[in-house]
């Protein structure tokens, strides 16, 4: 039986991909500021828009967790792995998760974001 509880877990992941993909957002709003695009401003409102529901998902999950005593610390990270610890309840968890399957899962939630955009 795990000792971090099942519903945790979802809380624990935002806490880890919603970073990375505001980080994202804001590197491709840089870009597009920097750009030679004719038409900035679609592009803009799409990543803004994006940010801001990230940021909200961000703000609740950060808000759930500290009513929840739970905490995420990133560990060791190498060419292939990053691990990660995860502490509620007293307990701790300790979890390694291929990079390459961070950089995909950021890429599937920016597909989701930008899907709720609108855009």
């Amino acid at each position: 039986m795990p000792l971090i509880p099942v519903e945790a877990m979802p809380h624990f992941e935002n806490m880890i991909y919603l970073p990375m993909v505001l980080i994202i957002l804001e590197r491709d709003r840089e870009l597009f500021e920097k750009g030679t695009f004719k038409l900035k401003r679609p592009y803009f409102k799409i990543v803004e828009e994006a940010q801001k529901i990230v940021q909200l998902e961000l703000k609740e999950t950060k808000i759930y967790m500290r009513r929840n005593n739970m905490q995420v610390i990133r560990g060791k990270t190498d060419n292939t792995f990053t691990e990660y610890a995860f502490l509620c309840g007293g307990y701790e968890d300790h979890r390694r998760y291929l990079n390459v399957r961070l950089r995909n899962r950021t890429e599937e939630l920016l597909d989701v974001y930008f899907a709720m955009t609108g855009g």
